[in-house]
């Protein structure tokens, strides 16, 4: 295992995609400061699930982003992709090549993949946890990680070891358990409580039930007659079913014994198989059109259940929305109530108007008695200042007021755009509200047209599947064979004296020209005895004189002889039958075999055995499993199988090959019009769900221009009153300018004719100003009862619209629902006709497929007429081929009505189990007819039960039910209250096995670093001292790890002590230490000899050779010595854009051993 790549996307300084390929060995990564190495190392952290934004040098999550440099903006996220190489399975995964994905964007949101699918971060733990990679990255040492490692805390150090010992997973383990205990705690108090109550509410429920068990007596009564009655009725199909049963069973033995002889019949015509050439192209051709219609038959068959299922499946739903009528009456009650309302809104309006006329008239009167005051004083003024001022105030006056009206015109023409607008906007608003319901309505038939779909698509995939299970067991069946077969044949081959002998002369076993009945094999091997060992050919005096006697095993060889057939001649007993007439001999060796075996009968027991030898000593006797009797003698005892049983086994098992093999033929088609079926199901669910989607899309869509049409219209409307608030302000502001006009040419009027002095008098000023606030207070209390009224007017202004439409709505909806239940109805129709022509047409594909069957087999049977032997055989195995058809016309037809008799069984079965509620197996131990029973008895005590049962009247049977409900609730929850609590003690159990894991993990893991420490420590400072110590060694689980180092030369201790160079050199020799000890696939050093000198460098470089015989080492440096080991160096640049690109060049390293550079004298 190895890293194979890396990419990057959007990740730091990397703003363009760039991937580094590494290979194993060292890998090193190099270029100047700032330009984007060590974001290769925070790139490998954060892509194995780094969370910590500390430890990618950031400040927080969101900073890993590419934030943007010169004529690039900032991305919205961050990509990268880890590929492993998993050849060696190293990985818990199947796969020989792994991709681990991390993205992050900019809103915070992140994801995880592995090979493209979706995953969490604690799988990507789990899956790194077995590599020995977890959250401490002990693998991946970054910059300034070296001086953590010795300045952290003991226990903080034990945390790397755990690491590589693969701890933290089962540390995980151990917390979750005890998450699981705390939640469990709540449950075992609830269920406490809960069986506490349920205590207190049995009792009154007991004596509520007691009074409903009467009426349940007279119920279980009439319960029973119907049981029996059922009883009666299955006992009576089952013994039809019976009959039937063993009709069929007899045909069917007959059946198998013709099969029987017609494959000994064909057993001759296997000798020319070898022989047997190319496929005819009869025969393929017949092959191809059963194959098609094999498949044509599994598609009209899947076509044939999806419209059966579409047309059960039809059922009409009610529309459930308000009745229109209804709501059209709520509409007239709403007009109603809102011209009672506009009407009060008139009455006060008038009587507003009217006060607004007095306090007007009022005004006036104020205004024209204070303008007469302050005219009679600024008359006087006037008169002392002259009137060249107040000309020019005139004038001035009389610009400002066309300015004014100027302003008033263009205020009020944008009032008015802005009011067609709103108007326009709450049209649209409407509009898009309507759009909106009408989308929503046609969601739900697209809906249930998903569902069907989706379940069609299952029951194609679970046939398919279903299908290649079958597959797969005959695969499992053939390969067992061949295995069997094989070994067997390589059996047979290693006979040492039969080997030897084939090999001198063209000689071969006798096994080849026997042929015993199945289950005769040991019978006739032990009656053969040494000659069942025999060889068949032809030998002349010369050629056995020329062998080397000495060198070959001891063995029997028979020569070819004349075919006869005789008996000795002597009456058997019944049980006895003689032994030849079981095996089936090659005119090559008849001869000879005849003579031994012409003596052997075949009897059925040990007695029967000794009686024939007794009754005739001419005669040996053999039992089927190879014991045999002589006059005076007996072979008892199992031996090693003979060769005449091994070719006999090797016989049986190719014929079940050749069985399997057709087996595996005639699925193929079946599996391939399934493969058809579900795909087709497949895609019509794909289109299902994206039409429903895209609906459910424009839903959305109208949903969201709802919304912001209405925020549109509001703003409108606002923007409305905001501009009529700016025209009453230039009215007034115009009206104000007209006053001061008018005073100003009054003034101008006064001091032209008025010339006393006098001071004026204000008692018409102040009468006038007393009554104005009178009228005013009446102005205000008339306005409120006014804007109540108009509030509640506005309030109820538009509600009899809306009902109204509400109820256009319905009465659409209610029409396109009753269009939606037609075409679902004619849609139920078309597959009920589909499914109905599916049968004609699955008829039609049937008999073709068997025509097309049966050309099939008489191609393939017409091949075995090469060879001149099976001719011989070929009017027996027709005459045989006939009966078995014939036979098999007889079992069609026995299984045809036991299939009739099955049928109306499980008819019964399910009406039973639908109506009485019981299972057939309880129904058939219970109440099975005895003898003499009267079913007409039962069906009397039947009526006169149903009859006591009406006569008791109503009665309530829910207490009883009750109580019984919550006894069994009670002892329920009795019971979960026990599970629980012996759960709990369960995972107590799990914790302390984790805790004893974990022990011996950490404990194996750290002797192993403790004896590596010191030899590395003594290899990067030879002439020093090392070693790693426990804090608590009676405590393993908890313990911390110290570090002591003492340097050559030097005498202390303490790390604090150490120069920078050896606290680094230190921290590596604890880090390969643990390397060592439990070495990982891959380690990631970030410029960790930045602080050492030549000497020490070319140590530590030393080490890297070392460990990159078993891992992967991917180095970030600036020095030399590493780039001349690295077998691929990565040259990382960054331009004035401040974006890092990558160079590759593949090196080839000097791999000796570097000298140990001498320090200066």
């Amino acid at each position: 295992m190895y890293l194979k790549s890396l990419t990057l996307k959007g990740f730091k300084s990397f703003a363009s995609a760039t991937t580094l390929k590494f290979e194993p060995g060292i890998c090193a990564v190099v270029g100047p400061n700032g330009s984007g190495k060590s974001n290769v190392v925070d790139a490998l952290s954060w892509v194995m699930g780094e969370q910590g934004a500390k430890n990618l040098r950031g400040g927080k999550m969101e900073d890993v982003i590419f934030a943007g440099a010169g004529d690039r903006k900032p991305l919205g996220r961050a990509e990268v992709t880890l590929t492993i190489d998993n050849s060696d399975g190293a990985l818990p995964i199947e796969y020989t090549e792994v991709s681990v994905t991390r993205r992050m964007f900019r809103d915070g949101g992140g994801e995880y993949e592995i090979n493209g699918h979706k995953a969490r971060l604690m799988d990507i733990q789990e899956l790194l946890s077995d590599s020995g990679i977890g959250r401490e990255m002990h693998v991946i040492v970054g910059q300034g990680r070296l001086s953590q490692i010795l300045e952290s805390r003991p226990e903080d150090r034990r945390a790397f070891i755990e690491e590589a010992a693969g701890v933290l997973k089962h540390r995980r383990r151990k917390e979750k358990a005890q998450r699981k205990l705390v939640g469990m705690q709540a449950n075992l108090d609830r269920l406490s409580d809960l069986t506490a109550e349920l205590g207190k509410q049995l009792k009154p429920l007991a004596r509520q039930a007691e009074a409903a068990r009467k009426a349940a007596t007279i119920q279980s009564e009439v319960r029973d007659a119907r049981l029996r009655i059922a009883g009666y009725q299955i006992h009576s199909l089952a013994s039809s079913l019976k009959d039937a049963q063993s009709h069929h069973d007899s045909i069917a033995e007959k059946l198998e014994e013709v099969t029987e002889q017609l494959e000994e019949a064909t057993g001759v015509q296997l000798e020319a198989e070898d022989a047997l050439g190319k496929i005819s192209p009869e025969a393929e051709k017949s092959q191809q059109l059963w194959f098609e219609l094999s498949s044509l038959a599994e598609r009209v068959s899947a076509t044939q259940r999806i419209a059966t299922d579409r047309a059960k499946n039809f059922s009409e739903v009610r529309y459930s929305g308000p009745d229109p009528d209804e709501l059209a009456e709520k509409a007239a009650r709403a007009d109603a109530e809102y011209a009672e309302a506009e009407e009060t809104v008139d009455i006060l309006s008038e009587r507003l108007e009217s006060i607004q006329d007095n306090v007007a008239e009022l005004e006036e009167q104020a205004q024209r008695a204070d303008r007469e005051h302050l005219a009679q004083v600024r008359a006087i003024a006037d008169r002392r200042e002259g009137i060249v001022r107040l000309l020019t105030l005139e004038s001035q006056q009389r610009e400002h007021i066309v300015a004014a009206e100027a302003e008033l015109e263009r205020l009020r023409e944008a009032e008015s755009d802005i009011a067609a607008q709103a108007r326009s906007k709450d049209a649209e608003h409407k509009d898009c509200q309507t759009q909106a319901q009408e989308a929503r309505s046609r969601i739900e038939p697209l809906s249930q047209s998903r569902d069907a779909a989706l379940n069609e698509s299952r029951a194609a995939d679970s046939r398919l599947e279903q299908l290649r299970e079958q597959q797969s067991d005959i695969d499992k069946s053939i390969s067992r064979l061949e295995s069997k077969i094989e070994t067997l044949e390589s059996h047979r081959m290693t006979r040492n004296a039969v080997k030897q002998w084939e090999k001198l002369q063209s000689f071969y076993g006798v096994d080849r020209y026997i042929i015993p009945q199945r289950g005769m094999e040991k019978a006739i091997a032990a009656a053969l005895g040494p000659v069942a060992e025999a060889l068949v050919g032809e030998t002349t005096t010369a050629e056995l004189q020329a062998l080397d006697i000495e060198s070959l095993a001891r063995h029997i060889v028979i020569t070819p002889g004349e075919d006869h057939d005789w008996r000795l001649a002597t009456d058997l007993p019944h049980y006895a039958s003689w032994l030849l007439d079981y095996v089936e001999l090659a005119p090559e060796v008849s001869s000879t075999i005849v003579q031994i075996l012409a003596d052997v009968v075949l009897v059925d027991s040990y007695e029967h055995g000794r009686e024939v030898v007794n009754h005739d000593p001419r005669l040996r006797a053999v039992c089927v499993d190879g014991t045999m009797w002589g006059h005076g003698w007996v072979a008892v005892g199992s031996a090693e199988r003979s060769a005449v049983e091994i070719a006999a086994e090797i016989d049986q098992a190719e014929k079940d090959l050749e069985v399997a093999r057709l087996q595996r033929v005639e699925l193929a088609g079946t599996l391939n019009g399934a493969h058809q079926a579900a795909d087709e199901a497949r895609v019509r669910s794909a289109q299902a769900q994206a039409v429903c989607r895209e609906q459910e899309i424009v839903v959305e869509n109208f949903s969201r221009r709802v919304e912001a049409v209405s925020h549109e219209a509001e703003a409108r409307k606002q923007e409305l009153r905001r501009h009529a608030l700016r025209v009453q302000e230039a009215q007034d502001r115009l009206n104000q300018l007209r006053q001061l006009w008018e005073e100003t040419s009054d003034r101008l009027s006064r001091v032209e004719e008025d010339n006393s002095e006098e001071e004026p008098s204000t008692s018409e000023r102040d009468k006038a100003a007393a009554a104005l606030s009178h009228m005013r207070s009446m102005e205000v209390e008339a306005r409120l009862s006014l804007r109540t009224a108009q509030d509640k007017a506005e309030h109820i202004r538009g509600r009899g619209d809306g009902l109204r439409r509400q109820a256009e709505y319905e009465r659409q909806a209610r029409a396109r629902h009753d269009q939606a239940v037609a075409r679902q109805r004619r849609k139920a129709e078309i597959a009920s006709v589909v499914a109905q022509q599916c049968l004609v047409v699955a008829e039609r594909v049937d008999d073709a497929l068997a025509r097309a069957t049966q050309w099939k087999e008489n191609a393939i049977a017409q091949r075995g007429v090469i060879s001149a032997r099976v001719s011989a055989a070929k009017d027996t195995v027709s005459a045989l081929r006939t009966n078995a058809n014939r036979l098999t016309e007889k079992s069609h037809a026995a299984e045809l009505s036991l299939g009739q008799a099955q049928v109306r069984l499980e008819e019964a079965h399910e009406k039973i189990v639908e109506q009485l509620g019981i299972a057939i197996s309880d129904l058939m131990r219970d109440y099975t007819p005895h003898e003499g029973f009267d079913i007409g008895a039962q069906r009397v005590r039947l009526k006169n039960a149903e009859k006591d049962l009406n006569a008791l009247g109503k009665v309530n049977p829910l207490a009883l039910e009750e109580f019984k409900a919550l006894e069994e609730r009670y002892e329920f929850l009795s019971t979960q209250l026990a599970d629980v609590e012996q759960a709990r003690r369960d995972l107590h159990g799990v914790i302390n096995d984790v805790d004893t894991k974990i022990l011996q993990l950490f404990t194996d893991a750290w002797k192993d670093v403790e004896a590596e420490f010191p030899q590395v420590f003594a290899t990067l400072f030879p002439g020093g001292e090392g070693r790693l110590v426990l804090t608590e060694p009676h405590d393993m689980l908890t313990t911390g790890i110290e570090v002591e180092a003492r340097p050559p030369g030097k005498r202390v201790k303490r790390l604090s002590l150490l120069s920078g160079g050896e606290k680094s050199l230190t921290a590596l020799a604890m880090l390969v230490a643990i390397f060592r000890a439990r070495p990982s696939p891959f380690y990631v050093m970030d410029e960790v000899e930045a602080a050492l000198d030549d000497v020490n460098l070319r140590r530590l470089i030393a080490l890297f050779q070392e460990l990159r015989d078993d891992s992967q080492l991917i180095v970030i440096t600036h020095q030399k010595p590493t780039m001349d080991v690295a077998n691929v160096l990565y040259g990382v640049t960054m331009r004035g854009d401040g974006i890092t690109r990558v160079i590759s060049q593949r090196m080839t390293p000097d791999v000796t051993k570097l000298p140990e550079p001498q320090p200066a004298e």
